[in-house]
């Protein structure tokens, strides 16, 4: 009797299977079938499909985007107003100081020329000067 070692029943085994290609082919297009089909019926189950899921995710980020956007030009306006608003305030003060300057000069040569001690009218000018500047200061900080 011949006896039957493993190492010949393996080359047996794989020689079978060698020798049955198309079983091994139909068996393999069973699996792939049955894994394709899985994979449909999951997409069909679920509703949703992953590429739907990415179209609606690139729009929510497009919406974001945009209201990012209309947010930023909003703040620009503001500050644009704002600096507006700082440039007008900051040309009034220039217009004061210019005022308050040619009443300094006009002062200082009326008391040069008259040569003697400040009269009272020189004081009353120097009066209706300081209550105009302190006017102007409380303006200027009550639109602060």
């Amino acid at each position: 009797m011949i006896d039957v070692t493993s190492q010949d029943a393996k080359t047996g085994g794989m020689a079978r299977i060698g020798s049955q290609p198309i079983a091994l082919a139909a068996g393999v297009l069973v699996v792939i079938v049955l894994g394709i089909s899985a994979i449909a019926l999951w997409r069909a189950y679920t509703g949703v499909s992953p590429e739907q899921e990415r179209v609606v995710a690139a729009r929510q980020l497009q919406v974001r985007t945009a209201q990012a956007s209309e947010q930023l030009v909003e703040k620009t306006k503001g500050l644009e107003a704002t600096q507006q608003e700082s440039i007008d305030q900051l040309q009034v003060v220039q217009g004061l100081t210019e005022a308050i300057d040619g009443l300094r000069q006009s002062f200082a040569s009326a008391q040069s020329s008259e040569g003697g001690p400040p009269s009272a009218r020189n004081k009353s000018i120097r009066t209706r000067s300081h209550a105009i500047r302190n006017a102007h200061r409380k303006h200027a900080k009550s639109r602060s």
